[in-house]
């Protein structure tokens, strides 16, 4: 039993066995340095080209510098637009009003851009834009503003009715004188311009209707009577202003246009009687 195991290693411990042994242990003492990592190959090359010399300069020329041409310039420096002066916002040669609203923008911008300043941006504009819409509808309501704001018609002191007058029935001297007396001297400067448009229907200078319009009444007069119509027409003015306008009439301005009135209803007798004798 001995002899065979001591034959078994002589078999082992021959040539190839020492040399198998040195294999062995050469692989054992560099296992160490074959397993250690490698670095990358990005780092490789970095590490390969550290002590390459620096590239040089790039020596091509620049770009040359593209400029609008001249003509394309002008057209712009000719835009209103685009004119501005330095501090202003406006542009150049700016009325006085562009400007105040372009300093006033300029004012009140850091305001608006604010949170509250845009919320009070906000309520301001939807404000405006809501009675601009509250007004159109009124007006296509034929709604009486004045009724509406708290401003009532002055009541006048007698019992009149313009909306029905016609002026063939009325007696001008008794009205004339129940106004002037109540002082009503509105209503009375209204009653001495239908007078006028009586005289005037009278002698066929107009054709006096309850629905028509004073501007009416002056076109037909100055095909009809030319020189009289200046004078009318100052006297239409007055009695709008002092009755549509309800224009305060003192007692001096009523005697002014009271007299001007009998004035030019003189003139139209004085042209009837003309008239009639040709």
């Amino acid at each position: 039993m001995r002899k065979a195991n001591t034959k078994r290693l002589g078999r082992v411990q021959g040539p190839w066995g020492h040399l198998g042994l040195l294999l062995l242990l050469g692989w054992l003492l560099a296992a160490p340095a074959l397993g250690a990592p490698r670095p990358p190959r990005q780092w490789r090359a970095l590490a390969d080209t550290a002590s390459a010399p620096p590239l040089p300069a790039d020596a091509t020329a620049q770009a040359p510098i593209r400029r609008p041409a001249a003509e394309r310039l002008r057209e712009l420096r000719g835009q209103r637009e685009l004119q501005y002066v330095e501090g202003t916002g406006a542009p150049e040669g700016a009325g006085f009003l562009a400007r105040l609203m372009a300093w006033l923008w300029r004012w009140l911008a850091p305001v608006f851009n604010t949170k509250g300043g845009r919320v009070a941006w906000d309520i301001i504009f939807y404000g405006l834009m809501g009675a601009t819409l509250l007004f159109a509808v009124l007006k296509l309501l034929q709604v009486d503003l004045t009724k509406v704001f708290g401003r009532a018609p002055r009541a006048l002191p007698l019992a009149y009715e313009t909306g029905q007058e016609n002026i063939h029935e009325l007696n001008f001297a008794d009205a004339l004188a129940q106004a002037e007396a109540a002082g009503n001297l509105r209503l009375a400067v209204r009653l001495g311009y239908l007078q006028l448009l009586k005289q005037l229907t009278d002698r066929d200078f107009i054709a006096w209707q309850p629905d028509k319009t004073n501007q009416a009444y002056l076109r037909e007069l100055a095909a009809s009577q030319p020189t009289a119509r200046p004078a009318f027409a100052e006297l239409t003015r007055q009695f709008e202003y002092a009755w549509y306008g309800e224009l305060p009439v003192s007692a001096a301005l009523y005697q002014q246009v009271r007299e001007s009135q009998r004035q030019f209803g003189q003139q139209l007798s004085g042209a009837g009687r003309a008239a009639h004798l040709a």
